[in-house]
């Protein structure tokens, strides 16, 4: 499936509550925009972290799937559950 990190982060931030406008990245403009293969095989996606006002964004693979995992900002009672296969 093609995708972009930017769209791919933008579901993680609807899906968190978190402001995608008020994102901050480790990506140029072009790494967010640029196209990739999100299904099995090998990894596609560029390296990134991205920070919204909640959750810290990290690139997850399992058998060359890749997606967006998350996790809390700063302390809380939220449990991250296991990112991957499993």
């Amino acid at each position: 499936m093609d995708t972009t990190w930017k769209i791919e982060l933008e579901k993680a931030f609807k899906e968190t509550g978190d402001d995608f406008g008020k994102m901050q990245s480790t990506m140029t403009e072009k790494e967010l925009n640029e196209n990739f293969s999100s299904g099995y095989g090998g990894s596609e996606g560029c390296a990134f972290t991205a920070w919204g006002e909640k959750f810290v964004y990290f690139p997850v693979v399992y058998d060359g799937a890749e997606w967006v995992g998350y996790a809390p900002r700063n302390s809380c009672d939220i449990k991250t559950s296991h990112w991957g296969g499993g």
